[in-house]
Order: structure tokens, then sequence, then C-alpha cells
């Protein structure tokens, strides 16, 4: 979707922040966040050898295919944040599921998405969340929006931050609420790469 319909359903619907996070890029973020009346988290979504790992509060892209140690190391370098998105998920081959590498890295991490509203099989969330809670880090959830009729499927409920840190503080607090995707949702997202790749 285009930042101006991102930006316009997030006003319709009443969310008055919004991470963005591309694959590959902080374009998107950094657009919206040139055109959006509230707060936007600049993110990228980028690939290691075992799975994307998501900066969060970057101002520049970050390559994809580096070491994972590398990707950790030019996040830190920006002031990210660093945040494993939709863990142990069996269906997507970008996902995270190799807990001995995860647990290798894990002082490193700062928050794990404990839920995702894209993610189709049980099970997946209980197992983000034991890691979560084993290591006391930070959790979030993501709806993974790709149109603008998945945007506020998912919401994180919490107190206004200026700073990383502030961020990091409420969203110690937060309230989480959830609801799925429907399955249906990976079709349309499907077309729509097919359409854009013809172009």
């Amino acid at each position: 979707m285009s930042p101006e319909k991102l930006v316009e359903t997030c006003l319709r619907k009443g969310i008055n922040c919004v991470a963005v996070a591309d694959h590959g890029t902080t374009k998107g973020g950094r657009d919206v966040s040139k055109i959006a009346p509230f707060k936007v988290i600049i993110c990228e979504e980028i690939m290691t050898p075992y799975g994307e790992v998501m900066g969060l509060f970057l101002q520049e892209d970050i390559p994809n295919k580096l070491t994972l140690d590398e990707t950790i190391k030019q996040i830190r370098e920006q002031g990210g944040l660093i945040c494993i998105p939709h863990p142990f998920d069996r269906v997507r081959p970008s996902a995270f599921r190799n807990t001995a590498v995860l647990e290798s890295i894990i002082d490193k991490i700062d928050i794990i998405e404990v839920f995702n509203a894209r993610s189709l099989f049980p099970g997946i969330e209980k197992k983000a969340a034991e890691l979560a809670n084993k290591y006391t880090k930070y959790k979030s959830a993501g709806t993974d929006a790709h149109s603008p009729l998945e945007i506020g499927y998912v919401h994180v409920d919490m107190d206004d931050f200026n700073t990383k840190e502030e961020y990091l503080d409420s969203l110690s607090r937060a309230k989480i609420y959830t609801k799925k995707s429907s399955p249906l949702i990976h079709i349309l997202s499907s077309t729509a790469r097919l359409t854009k790749h013809k172009k």
C-alpha cells in the first residue's frame, strides 16, 4: 500500500503510532514519517542466514544477507533496537526457527514478537512467549499488515514515548490486543507481489 493509504487508514481507525517495517529497506518508514501527523517508528526487516531480524528506530537501510553478528552491529550503530519477528513460524522461509542460534544471541535481543496476525499455525505464539519469559525479554506483537484491510488487527496499547528507552519502558506495561488475519489474506499478498513483478 502507499504511504498515503497507510496514513489515511490509521487515522480512520484511530491508530496514533505505527511501526513501519518493510523487507530490506527503511524507505517505507521514512516516507510515512514525512506525511504522518502521528508518531512513526522507522524499522526494517533484515534477512540474515538464520532468518529475519527487525531493527527499530533506524535512519538508514541495512543490507540483507549480512552475517547475524554484522546485522546486529549495524542496528546498534544506528542506536536501534533489535526484535525477532514471527519466530518459529513453520510456513515462512524468513522466520527464525533455530532455537540454539536464538539463544546464542539472546543477550543482544531487546524484543521478541509473541503474536503475529499472519502466523497460521497454533503453538508458535506460546513458544515465542516462553522464550521471552525465560530470558526476560520485552514482548510485542504485529499485524504484519500488507494491505489496508489488515491494519489494526493487532495493536499494542501503551503509554506515549519520545525515546527508545521510554518506548521500552512503556512496552513493559503495555496491553496487547490480537486478532488473526484470514488465511485468504496470503492469497491477496501473493497476487499483489505477482502484479508488482509483472510491472
